[in-house]
């Protein structure tokens, strides 16, 4: 299994190795660009081998106690540090490895004549801009019907944040019951800005957890049951919600902007916002129903005016 790339197109790669599937663009001066690129490629090829070599550490819980990191290797470290803060609860440094691996990447590109890059780890993003640069970050509510070809066409975002040079934020990750990974919690998906990728990536796991409630017809399985090689073992992960009455959809969002809004006062993540079957709450951004003041300049949540308001989010894409 080796290590492959394709261009995409004049800005755009897609680089892949075994679970590892990016889309990297970037913008600026051609020369700076294309040897951005090819140092990117060539960090690439090392991540998933150092990867592998780390992954039983890796799958284990971060012990509370821990006072050092168990780990070797730049990526597995980042790994590491972006869940340390929530040790409190069940987390691996598994939750953060999408985001660790964009995040590592996309240090090849904080170059001069490089005016804006991001790498696209599945969702979780990472992004770099000099000054004057921003990205629009688009949001699709359906997963299970994202179509590339709805983007190439031209039809409008469900929503989507826009993010400039001005901003913290350099990370964006989401997690849910619907996504790729396995959540404790019954949100469709939950969006989070932060610092880094894997910063994020780490928080957007941990709020989406928190938005959850008791209901007979939730459906649950043991992580196990699902994939032998679960970082989260027997524990019991959400595999299908059934329509829910609007004050339980409120009090399992409520739960979840507790848990985003302490995580915004402690300065580990700069905003989020929480999906669930139509409805959305906001904690740091400026937007509807949101919390906090936007963290910082630059930063705004926005909806296309022919969608309905509260449209879950669950697919990205930076344009």
């Amino acid at each position: 299994m080796n290590a492959t790339r394709a261009q995409l197109d004049a800005t755009r790669w897609h680089l892949q190795h075994g679970p590892i599937d990016l889309i990297i663009g970037a913008d600026g001066e051609a020369a700076a660009v294309r040897d951005a690129h090819e140092a990117c490629w060539l960090r690439f090829t090392g991540v998933l081998s150092e990867l592998v070599a780390e992954l039983p550490g890796l799958r284990r819980a971060v012990q509370h106690d821990a006072v050092r990191r168990p780990c070797e290797g730049p990526v597995a470290n980042r790994m590491w540090d972006a869940c340390y803060p929530h040790r409190a609860r069940y987390i691996t440094p598994m939750a953060a490895v999408a985001g660790s691996v964009a995040d590592e990447l996309i240090g090849a590109f904080a170059r001069l004549g490089v005016a804006r890059a991001f790498i696209n780890n599945g969702g979780d993003i990472a992004l770099y801009l000099s000054a004057g640069q921003q990205y629009r970050i688009g949001v699709f509510t359906d997963l299970a019907q994202f179509d590339g070809a709805r983007l190439a066409g031209g039809v409008p975002l469900d929503a989507n944040l826009t993010l400039d040079a001005a901003s913290p934020v350099r990370g964006v990750a989401t997690s849910g019951w619907r996504g790729r990974s396995f959540s404790l919690g019954i949100a469709d998906s939950v969006t989070v800005l932060a610092r880094s990728a894997a910063a994020a990536d780490a928080a957007a796991t941990m709020i989406a957890n928190a938005v959850d409630l008791k209901h007979s017809d939730i459906v649950r399985q043991p992580a196990s049951a699902l994939k032998d090689d679960s970082d989260l073992g027997d524990l019991l992960v959400t595999v299908d919600v059934p329509p829910l009455p609007q004050p339980l959809i409120d009090f399992a969002l409520s739960r979840g902007v507790q848990e985003a809004a302490r995580l915004h006062e402690q300065g580990l993540i700069e905003g989020a916002a929480l999906f669930l079957q139509r409805s959305v709450r906001v904690v740091g951004m400026a937007g509807p129903h949101a919390a906090a003041p936007a963290a910082g300049g630059g930063l705004r949540l926005t909806r296309d005016a022919h969608y309905p308001t509260e449209a879950p989010c669950s697919k990205y894409a930076a344009c």
